[in-house]
């Protein structure tokens, strides 16, 4: 069965990552995946007891973290008690440590030498014992990570006589892991908010009575009731009541719509000014705000290309710079450069400099926060390489019926050449097709709204369409195959004709709708820099073609098997960059996985959210272009701090190589870029699009 825990008090990415890989290495987990924005770990697994094991697992890595098992109907959240002792002991330590400093820098006598050093060991112990307890923990298991670094640096600064120096680098990490942890929570925060779309009761009427029940205790076909303001806790249909439904966390339509008897409602929507009655449709695993949530908790697990490298840089990074802060100790001071003690200070300043919580922390942070901040414009991205797909995407494909138009037919034009009027002609086509439940048929019986025309003799012609008498004579209405010699120029757009006694007296012209927001969408592609916007159909030439002048798309395929899209899909990945495809996701689902990024239309189908890799909620193409911004974005933002955190780190280690950086800028290059990075990382949950 899956299981869903929340590893709480887990604040080290890098420490994350070897408890995700640890699981994942264990007999009986699969499907092993951590999100460090949530603290949530997610895996598949037939074991009855999984929380022991797995508290076991995160003691032997990571001291204080707490295994909560979601599944559990109840549980108790250990948020740690210790917090406001732990400030007023950092506010003591920060006292302590600028006594020490105004000692060390004003007198200079014997006895004020050791009371220098009882200061700044006391300002070291109370800033950093939690770190000095796991590093040599860690040290006892030869394992080094951050708190391992921090403790070697501090006690080798006061072997080296540097009582000050080592004081202000435990304040400094303290006071910097303060801040760190202060910044990640509320980026978390912000980013667990975007998820808080499902409510977890809903309110039925029991014997005649409200009752307030847990949502998921509620079966399909209850009848429940939203108060003005509330969310709709389950996808029902309205009941004798009407209101305004705010979809905007669903579908990122910020304009209210207006509901009533019939309308369907999906869960997570906000309900307007009026009491609304529904009829559940679905139960709450499958409702709408189930689903997404679910679409964006899952993301986690399919990671992009930068996160994998990160993890991957991780795990060899610090044993380099380990090896390098080794050699810069002990090379120079055997070659006669210098003494032992300037040098090892010099190797201590590169080992605190070096840890890549930076990096580790912001990279997944800043792609959660985009899935995040599209979900909330009605774009769900199934993970992390999908959303570097869209980033990268040069070329976009689009399905034409239901995509790029409504896939609603419409009478765009009625021809007469002959002496019945517009009006009969179409009065006449509607009555031939009378019986048919053709597309095209309803909607010419829907534009000729009755008549009473009588037809006799009512036969189908294979391939071309409807045949009757009226008054007597032969009527013929279809493709045409119909037509007996050359069709007129004026006909050229008719694509369906009427033939009466054996000669063409009229056509109509029948054509799908085109989406409103369609050309202003291709456009913002274009402007956005997408080289290719290309139309893939089985529809006609002549219909495709159409559609594609209108919305001036770069080229158009018609009259294509699934097969045929499939070789197009593969023939654009071979001349760009990646390929996005857009479709509904039914027909289409070979076209949706060979493409980089498959993107489905709309909610309404478990078939094409399963066969997508992004599903465009809203069931239209207008928030298509900001997820690609939003996706740039976010590779942008990646990209940014991945450069800034190496930069300012490669510099200090060199600066402390040459002896010109003293150990308290290396935390600095250590926790001060990491508060930068996760600061800089969380406006992308703020951003305007």
């Amino acid at each position: 069965m899956k299981y869903t825990c929340t590893l709480e008090n887990l604040n080290c990415a890098h420490c994350a990552g070897k408890i995700e890989d640890k699981i994942a290495q264990t007999e009986g987990y699969e499907n092993v995946s951590f999100n460090f924005a949530t603290k949530k770990l997610n895996f598949y697994s037939d074991k009855a007891d999984v929380v022991t094991e797995l508290q076991e697992i995160c003691d032997s890595i990571e001291d204080g973290v707490h295994v909560v098992d979601d599944n559990a109907e109840a549980h108790e959240h250990h948020h740690g008690e210790s917090g406001k002792l732990e400030k007023v002991l950092l506010a003591v330590s920060v006292a302590l440590g600028i006594a020490a400093l105004a000692l060390h820098l004003t007198v200079k006598t014997e006895s004020t030498h050791w009371i220098v050093f009882g200061l700044a060991a006391a300002a070291a112990l109370l800033s950093g014992y939690e770190t000095f307890y796991h590093g040599f923990k860690n040290l006892i298991k030869l394992r080094i990570d951050e708190s391992t670094l921090m403790t070697i640096a501090v006690i080798a600064a006061f072997c080296l006589g540097e009582f000050v120096e080592g004081a202000m680098v435990s304040i400094l990490f303290a006071i910097g892991e303060f801040i760190e942890d202060i910044a990640v929570d509320s980026s978390r925060r912000d980013i667990e908010k975007l998820s808080k779309i499902r409510p977890d009761t809903a309110t039925i009427i029991h014997h005649g009575h409200e009752e307030t029940v847990a949502a998921e205790s509620v079966a399909a076909g209850t009848e429940i009731i939203v108060k003005p303001h509330e969310r709709v806790p389950l996808d029902g249909v309205v009941k004798d009541s009407y209101s305004t439904i705010d979809n905007s966390a669903l579908t990122g339509e910020s304009v209210p719509i207006d509901v009533s008897d019939g309308s369907e409602v999906m869960s997570g929507a906000i309900n307007g000014e009026r009491v609304l009655k529904l009829v559940t449709t679905k139960e709450f695993s499958d409702s709408t705000a189930t689903r997404i949530l679910k679409l964006v908790e899952d993301a986690a697990a399919q990671k992009g290309s930068n996160e994998k490298l990160i993890s991957r840089f991780a795990s060899i990074y610090t044993p380099i710079v380990i090896a390098i802060a080794l050699l810069i100790a002990v090379i120079p001071p055997l070659a006669g450069l210098g003494s032992f003690n300037e040098w090892i200070y010099r190797g201590l300043t590169v080992l605190v400099a070096s840890c890549p919580c930076a990096i580790v922390i912001s990279v997944p942070l800043s792609y959660y926060a985009g899935i995040g901040s599209a979900s909330r414009h009605g774009v769900l991205i199934k993970g992390g390489k999908y959303l570097e797909a869209l980033a990268n995407a040069d070329s976009f494909a689009f399905d034409k019926t239901g995509t790029l138009t409504t896939g609603e037919l419409k009478i765009e034009k009625i021809f007469t050449c002959s002496d019945f009027s517009e009006q009969e002609i179409i009065k006449l086509a509607a009555a031939c097709e009378k019986y048919s439940s053709h597309p095209v048929a309803a909607a010419i019986k829907r534009y000729a709204d009755g008549g009473d025309i009588e037809l006799s003799e009512y036969a189908e012609v294979a391939g071309c369409g409807i045949s009757a008498r009226y008054k007597g004579k032969k009527l013929c209405c279809g493709n045409d195959k119909f037509v007996n010699g050359e069709i007129p120029e004026k006909l050229k757009d008719a694509n369906v004709f009427l033939v009466y006694d054996n000669k063409l007296i009229g056509a109509v012209w029948v054509s799908d709708t085109v989406r409103k927001e369609a050309k202003g969408v291709i456009e913002s592609l274009k402007s956005l820099g997408v080289k290719n916007a290309v139309m893939l159909t089985g529809d006609s030439k002549l219909n495709a073609e159409r559609t594609a002048s209108q919305l001036e798309l770069t080229d158009c395929k018609a009259g294509l098997m699934p097969s045929e899209k499939l070789s197009e899909i593969e023939r654009l990945k071979a001349q760009s960059k990646a390929v996005c495809f857009v479709g509904d996701g039914i027909n289409d689902a070979p076209v949706l996985s060979a493409s980089d990024c498959g993107a489905a239309m709309g909610l309404g189908s478990e078939a094409a959210i399963e066969a997508s890799d992004m599903v465009l909620s809203s069931g239209n193409l207008e928030h298509l272009p900001t997820a690609i911004k939003i996706a740039r974005k976010v590779i942008n933002t990646v990209k940014t701090n991945i450069t800034f955190a190496l930069a300012v780190k490669a510099a200090v280690i060199i600066l402390a190589a040459l002896g010109l950086a003293a150990m308290w800028m290396s935390v600095l290059a250590d926790t001060g870029v990491c508060v930068i990075c996760v600061l800089y990382t969380s406006r992308l949950l703020r951003m305007k699009y």
